[in-house]
């Protein structure tokens, strides 16, 4: 993957071929973006302008074909990219694109064409079990097109801004690995939220649910999320343990809820303990 990132930077028409192919090809776009960011970290936001159009003019062509997560990886990429640049500290950046698509929620960006209300009647039609629980929710009171609306909103929003993430750290793993061998593996061992930054994340959870905005409570979590799984990489780099360790910790945390509830609280919990930094001091 290296060399395809060393190919693209030779020069800005390279970046702009490379974005456009991909971002065509179905299923590609994560390498757009992966691109687009890593343009616009090594070089910023101005001269990175004409590859981060060349990527939104195809993903804009997906949108109209009623797929919107091409162009919103590529615009929260593109963002959390500017603010890395620009602030030097992964949170921010992550707080930022969990924001960005916390807005793309409230806007109904990820809903399908027509919305969720053709989707509730295919399942109607297609199992009389949930036409019964659907009919149950509506004599509750509850308004069953907006409950699918909200739902399919926020689990879309939630792969996307978790891809975008993942574009994100491919690029900066590219930028270190051609301008810094081994930096971002030290940078990414050291994310960790400030007690600042955590609060600002918890008055916009509590604001959210004042003013009725439920996509900041579906996404405000991630930053929080992304710490923990930078604190389990940081221990187990520190203590030099098998990358095994690694292999069992995803596997566990794609698998099982309660393992993404433990990370999230252990990420809590280092914002005031900061075990990274006790380690390496025993060290």
């Amino acid at each position: 993957m290296l060399s395809i990132a060393r190919w693209t930077m030779r020069g800005t028409p390279y970046a702009i071929g490379a974005v456009v192919v991909s971002t065509l090809i179905p299923w590609l776009f994560w390498l757009g973006a992966a691109i687009t960011a890593l343009v616009t970290l090594r070089r910023g936001m101005s001269p990175a302008l004409p590859v981060i159009v060349a990527a939104a003019l195809p993903a804009g062509w997906w949108w109209t074909r009623g797929d919107a997560i091409p162009l919103a990886s590529i615009l929260l990429v593109t963002l959390m990219a500017v603010v890395l640049r620009s602030r030097m500290r992964w949170s921010e950046a992550l707080i930022a694109g969990a924001l960005a698509g916390a807005g793309m929620i409230q806007l109904g960006i990820f809903l399908p064409p027509g919305g969720a209300g053709p989707m509730l009647e295919q399942l109607r039609q297609g199992s009389p079990e949930i036409e019964t629980m659907l009919t149950e929710l509506t004599r509750q009171g509850m308004d069953t097109e907006q409950v699918a609306s909200l739902l399919i909103s926020g689990v879309t929003g939630l792969i996307v801004l978790l891809a975008a993430v993942g574009c994100l750290a491919l690029a900066r793993g590219w930028q270190a690995g051609l301008y810094n061998p081994g930096g971002f593996r030290e940078e990414f061992h050291g994310l960790r939220l400030t007690i600042r930054e955590l609060a600002v994340l918890a008055v916009l959870g509590v604001i959210g649910m004042l003013l009725g905005l439920p996509g900041l409570g579906m996404l405000l979590w991630v930053p929080l999320l992304i710490g923990g799984i930078a604190l389990v990489h940081g221990v187990i780099g520190l203590k030099g343990m098998n990358g095994l360790w690694l292999v069992a910790f995803y596997a566990l945390l794609i698998t099982t809820w309660p393992m993404i509830l433990i990370v999230l609280l252990l990420a809590f919990i280092d914002v005031f303990a900061d075990f990274r930094g006790r380690l390496a001091s025993r060290h």
